[in-house]
C-alpha cells in the first residue's frame, strides 16, 4: 500500500536525479514553484498533503520518466513490493468477449500489462482512450487505471458494462437499489439513467495519465 513518504520520496529522487530541487521540478512541470515545498507537505492541521495525479503526470511529462520508474524511486530496500502489474487493453475493447469475467474482473491472455502503485486490488486493470467521447475530462491516448474493488460513491468517475456490451465512463450522480444515473463527462453526450439488472458490472476509475 502506497505511503505518504514513498510518494514524497520519489518526487524528490526524481527532482535529484534530473539535477534540480523539488521547486525546479515543479517549475519544468508547469506549476507553481511551491507545489512540492517539505512545508506544503503537511497542514497546518498535521495532516498529510499528497501530490494531485495531475501533477505526478506533469512531472512525467517534463522529465520523460515512466510511471514504472516514478514508482521505482519510492523504495528503500525494495521498490518492487511498492508496485503491481495491472492489465490494459484499449478501451474500445472492454465490450468484446473474453475480456473479463462474470465478476468484471479482467481474464483472458489479450491483455498487456503496465506497473502500476501499489494500490491493494489485484483485478484493477488499465484502459487505453482513444475517442473523443470524454473530452475534456479524459483524451485520446490517455490511460484510466480501474478498481473493482474501490467504494464507489456519488461523485466518482466509473466505468460501466451493461449486459448489452455497452461500456461507458461517466460520473455517477446517483445510486438507488434499483438504478443508478450517471453524468456524461462530455456534454456533447446524453446522461445516462440505467437500472441496476442491467448492468453486468462497475468500477471506479482511481487514477488516469494525463
Amino acid at each position: 500500500m502506497l505511503k505518504h513518504a514513498d510518494v514524497w520520496r520519489a518526487i524528490d529522487r526524481l527532482a535529484a536525479k534530473h539535477g534540480m530541487s523539488a521547486s525546479g521540478l515543479a517549475r519544468r512541470s508547469g506549476l507553481d514553484p511551491t507545489t512540492f515545498n517539505k512545508s506544503k507537505r503537511i497542514t497546518k492541521e498535521g495532516k498529510q498533503r499528497w501530490p494531485s495525479t495531475e501533477s505526478v503526470s506533469k512531472v512525467l511529462t517534463a522529465t520523460g520518466d515512466s510511471l514504472a520508474e516514478f514508482v521505482a524511486q519510492m523504495g528503500e530496500d525494495n521498490p518492487s513490493v511498492l508496485a503491481q502489474r495491472v492489465p490494459v487493453i484499449g478501451y474500445a475493447q472492454v465490450g468484446d468477449k473474453g475480456y473479463f469475467d462474470d465478476a468484471g474482473y479482467p481474464t483472458g491472455s489479450g491483455w498487456d500489462e503496465v506497473l502500476f502503485p501499489q494500490i491493494g486490488d489485484l483485478h484493477a486493470f488499465a484502459l487505453e482512450i482513444s475517442c473523443t467521447s470524454m473530452e475534456p475530462i479524459y483524451r485520446d491516448g490517455d490511460t484510466i487505471v480501474v478498481s473493482p474493488a474501490a467504494d464507489i460513491r456519488r461523485g466518482d468517475r466509473v466505468v460501466v458494462k451493461t449486459r448489452e456490451g455497452e461500456v461507458m465512463a461517466k460520473e455517477l450522480s446517483r445510486q438507488s437499489a434499483r438504478k443508478i444515473e450517471l453524468t456524461a463527462l462530455n456534454k456533447d453526450h446524453a446522461d445516462r439513467s440505467i437500472e441496476v439488472e442491467e448492468i453486468d458490472w462497475i468500477a471506479r476509475i482511481v487514477w488516469a495519465s494525463q
